[in-house]
Parts: structure tokens; sequence; C-alpha cells
């Protein structure tokens, strides 16, 4: 009886899973890119993240950044949080949808059972 019940859970993942890689990718592939772009302002202290476009760029990326601040105080003036979280975010994405990912390879051994 429960291996029925596995059984459907098991194709119901197995279908799930190619969007659920592809999703998971492109959010963590835009958050690298937005933890980029507030790298980039770092180098700009004059222009207004609080305004226009910029403002796409500091809200999902802020409450992050707070958080770290926390813990890593600027090097020379610099805030060095937007690159750790490039990293963190890089390590996760190769971790997880990278070539040789847990989702990557739960991908390719589900295409090879179907």
């Amino acid at each position: 009886m429960y291996k029925d019940a596995l059984r459907f859970v098991t194709s119901a993942l197995i279908q799930v899973l190619p969007i659920f890689h592809l999703f998971l990718g492109l959010l963590l592939s835009i958050l690298t890119l937005v933890f980029l772009l507030r790298i980039v302002l770092t180098w700009y202290p004059k222009v207004n993240i609080k305004k226009g476009f910029w403002l796409l760029v500091t809200l999902p990326t802020e409450p992050a950044l707070a958080m770290t601040r926390k813990f890593v105080a600027p090097i020379g003036g610099v805030d060095i949080t937007p690159v750790i979280w490039v990293g963190l975010i890089s390590l996760i994405r190769e971790l997880v949808v990278g070539q040789q990912g847990v989702l990557s390879q739960m991908l390719i051994k589900s295409q090879a059972i179907g």
C-alpha cells in the first residue's frame, strides 16, 4: 500500500523536476546579477539608490546585505558584503543546479529511467 503512494509521489516529483530546476537556476542567476549590480553601485557613492531603476536593485538585496553588515565590517571603507553574497549564491547555484549539482543529477537519472 505504501509503495503505491510513494510511486505516485516519485512520478509527480519527476514531472515537476525540470520546471523546478529551470526556475531555481533562473532565480539564482538573477540574484547573482542583482548583487553584481550592487557591487558596481558601491563604486559610485553619489548615485541615489532610493530612486528610479536602482530601487529594483536595492529592495531585494538590502535585507541580506544589512544582515551581513552586522558580521562583516567594511574593509578600507569599502562594503564587501555584496561580494560575499555573489560568492554564496554562485556556490549554491553550482551545488544545486550546476552541471554536477544535486538537481541536475536527479534530472539526468530520472530521464535515463523514463
